[in-house]
């Protein structure tokens, strides 16, 4: 898919995930500016680029003060003349359980991940509109926020309020043309590599070189980071037009459309409901089939290597 002459930023972009989007987006001819708040990883990623012939050039500031995201757009513009996408990937964990999470665990994540996504994509779209030719805005996500996770209260909520806000957003911006999406990604990181049923699997793989065993890839949806990269690209392409307001996951072989919360049940009662009624018919009409909540544990094959 051919990007040339586009310019994006990607924000946490010098590992993991964010850095594996920032190369595709360059192998596929984008220019790219590469963040991180690490100047060593942000440089190696540039350079990973520029040696194959990409152009990119480095912003090493953390995200989530508008000075930051300012400085993002117009070293966009002032490297490459213009801005096309902005991918809003960094991000921090600072897990613990809601009784022992402190005020600043709390306050970390949210800052990075939901102020960070909010102040780049406000910098991106004030450009978007100035230049006239619309735009992207691509919103790093996660399963945790589509259905909340164990020890994760701020992650989870700060990945949810992305979903809300790409969806208010894809509104917004309509008339300006911009196309904005979240990805929800599910790939081998430093944090998936942590989880008991993944990990063994996941440090085979890398070991022998052999890919990841089809009850990963297609079973959980777990890939490497540069199955997730596709998607990026696509949604940064010309090839996504008219695609705005979606929640998009992809991971492994897997690739799949969020759907958006809405009622599953309704009942009615002349005249307003008391909660004796509402206690009365619970079980047997709206809450008889509850939703479940927590991303599903693993389910690893019976045989091992199967």
């Amino acid at each position: 898919m051919d990007l040339s002459g586009k310019v994006t930023v990607v924000t946490g972009s010098g590992r993991g995930l964010g850095r594996a989007y920032a190369e595709a987006l360059a192998a596929a001819g984008a220019a790219v500016v590469v963040n991180d708040v690490d100047a060593e990883a942000a440089g190696r990623t540039v350079e990973a680029i520029t040696a194959t012939g990409g152009s990119a050039v480095p912003v090493v500031a953390p995200v989530g003060r508008a000075e930051v995201a300012e400085l993002l757009v117009s070293t966009a513009v002032e490297a490459f003349g213009r801005l096309d996408a902005m991918v809003t990937n960094a991000g921090v964990l600072r897990d613990r359980v809601l009784w022992k999470m402190t005020d600043e665990d709390f306050d970390a994540v949210i800052d990075v991940h939901l102020r960070g996504t909010f102040t780049c994509a406000r910098s991106a779209a004030a450009r978007f509109r100035e230049q006239g030719t619309g735009g992207r805005l691509i919103l790093v996500s996660s399963p945790a926020g589509q259905r909340g996770n164990f020890g994760q209260t701020n992650y989870s909520a700060a990945k949810a309020g992305i979903v809300a806000m790409a969806r208010t957003w894809a509104m917004e911006l309509a008339k300006a043309e911009v196309g904005v999406n979240a990805v929800v990604p599910v790939a081998a990181t430093e944090m998936t590599r942590t989880i008991p049923a993944f990990a063994p699997v996941i440090a085979e793989a890398e070991r022998t070189g052999r890919p990841l065993p089809e009850w990963l890839r297609k079973g959980e949806g777990l890939g490497t980071v540069r199955d997730v990269a596709s998607l990026i690209v696509f949604l940064v392409s010309d090839e996504s037009e008219g695609v705005t307001g979606q929640a998009i996951g992809i991971g492994g072989d897997k690739l799949a459309l969020w759907s958006h919360p809405r009622e599953k049940a309704t009942a009615y009662a002349d005249g307003g409901w008391s909660a004796a009624a509402i206690a009365g018919s619970w079980h047997s009409g709206v809450g008889a089939e509850p939703e479940s909540y927590g991303i599903p544990a693993p389910a690893a094959p019976a045989v091992p290597g199967a």
